[in-house]
């Protein structure tokens, strides 16, 4: 836990109220991926969302959920509990809810992968007019979770152009459609996978800042292969920013300001460790 003193600056209550708007701005967009995944599920899963398939249907919300929680548990650890109260019930609940957080997470990554692989499997659709396909649930991609339906206003474009049709799925696209909403896809893959290497990462820094292990060698590993991650992530990022909606990129941009200031957090505990050994 960082040690602060009772007499906090101006800018220091400036800057925990930035961090916390990060939080809650994170915490709504729950509530924004909820209503994609939901428009998304309404054309992939014409029969209702079975209870086997809602992470791969909701694999945005359940992630984003899973990841608040785990945020405001790296917030409880690294900053607001202090280091000899996080013992016993406090300790213990504490890896009860993040072990479930975890979960959720691998399971919505699981969804990922799900949602990347029904992408690829697309075979060339053969139709000489496309508006035979109105008033038959047919949807087509506008971009990845984006899937309008096709209507007698919009089905003209789709003749004379090369199609794709999601096997299995009433869903068409063109060429150039299919192709970006597999790219995006397989961002989400990317960075869900980057993701869950940096908390692996900072449950390691987190545990050993508890037994005074994370110095030296150690300490600087763990630096330049967080360093890379967060490179991945701010790439995946700024892809979104070009190529997705930009509900994505915001939310990328969101989550690198919230750890980062867990990284914040996590270092100061340990520059407050440190100078308290001196002092003893």
């Amino acid at each position: 836990m960082v040690v602060t003193s009772n007499n906090h600056s101006k800018s220091y209550y400036i800057f925990q109220f930035f961090k916390y708007l990060v939080y809650c701005l994170l915490a709504y967009n729950i509530v924004l991926f909820f209503q994609d995944d939901y428009r998304a599920s309404e054309t992939i899963f014409k029969g209702g969302v079975a209870l086997g398939d809602v992470v791969e249907a909701f694999s945005a919300t359940v992630d984003t959920s899973a990841w608040v929680l785990l945020l405001l548990l790296f917030e409880l650890e690294t900053y607001i509990i202090s280091d000899e109260k996080i013992r016993g019930a406090i300790k213990w609940s504490l890896h009860i809810v993040r072990s479930l957080c975890y979960v959720f997470i691998i399971y919505a990554f699981w969804g990922y992968i799900n949602k990347l692989l029904l992408l690829l499997d697309v075979s060339v659709m053969q139709i000489d007019d496309v508006c035979n396909l109105v008033d038959n649930s047919f949807a087509y991609i506008f971009i990845l979770d984006n899937y309008p339906l096709l209507t007698v206003e919009n089905c003209t474009a789709f003749n004379g152009i090369e199609l794709f049709r999601v096997n299995g799925v009433e869903l068409i696209a063109s060429s150039e459609a299919m192709a970006n909403a597999q790219r995006l896809a397989w961002a989400d893959v990317i960075n869900a996978a980057a993701w869950l290497l940096v908390v692996v990462i900072l449950e390691v820094d987190v545990f050993l800042q508890l037994r005074g292990g994370l110095t030296g060698l150690v300490r600087t590993i763990s630096k330049w292969i967080k360093v890379v991650l967060y490179s991945v992530l701010f790439v995946a990022a700024v892809y979104w920013g070009f190529d997705g909606e930009f509900l994505d990129f915001w939310d990328a941009f969101l989550w690198l300001v919230a750890f980062i200031f867990i990284e914040l957090n996590i270092f100061q505990w340990s520059e407050d460790l440190q100078e308290e050994q001196v002092t003893a």
